[in-house]
C-alpha cells in the first residue's frame, strides 16, 4: 500500500505555523527592538533569546506533548516515530524542525521533492529525525 503524501495539508500546516512564528517575532522585535540607522527595528545579543525560546516551545515542546503543532492539528496531521508510530521525542521534534529552513527553500520545493521521492513520505527533517507525518484520527 502506498503512503499518503499529504503535501497540500503539510503546506497549509507549515503556512499556519510559520505565520504564527513570524507574527510573534515581528511583534517582539517591534516592541523590544531598537531602531537602527536604516529605520528598521532590530534585536541583538541576549534580546534574541526570547525568539529562539518561543520557536523551541512552539515547535518542539508543543509537538512533543500534543503530537502536532497548531497547523498540523488544524489540518488533522500528526508526527510519529518512523518505526513504532508512537509519539515523537523532544530530540526527534528538534531534529525535525532544525532543518525547516532547508525544507522550505524555494517555497517548499525542496520538501515537496523529498516527500514525493520518499517511501514513507518524509521531508528532510523527518529523515533526519526518523519520523513521519500521518493523518490524525
Amino acid at each position: 500500500m502506498k503512503n499518503e503524501k499529504y503535501i497540500f495539508r503539510r503546506f497549509v500546516a507549515g503556512f499556519i505555523d510559520y505565520s504564527i512564528i513570524f507574527s510573534l517575532t515581528y511583534y517582539y522585535i517591534y516592541n523590544f527592538g531598537s531602531l537602527n540607522d536604516e529605520g528598521a527595528y532590530t534585536v541583538n545579543g541576549i534580546k534574541t533569546l526570547p525568539i529562539l525560546f518561543f520557536w523551541f516551545v512552539y515547535f518542539c515542546i508543543i509537538e512533543t506533548y500534543f503530537s502536532s503543532t497548531l497547523g498540523n492539528f488544524i489540518v488533522r496531521l500528526k508526527s510519529v516515530d518512523l518505526q513504532t508510530e508512537n509519539k515523537i521525542t523532544l530530540k526527534q521534534s528538534f531534529l525535525r524542525h532544525i532543518v525547516d529552513f532547508l525544507d522550505m527553500f524555494f517555497f517548499g520545493l525542496v520538501a515537496i521533492i523529498i516527500i514525493k521521492n520518499s517511501d514513507e513520505s518524509q521531508r528532510l527533517g523527518d529523515l533526519l529525525a526518523k519520523t513521519k507525518v500521518v493523518k490524525d484520527q
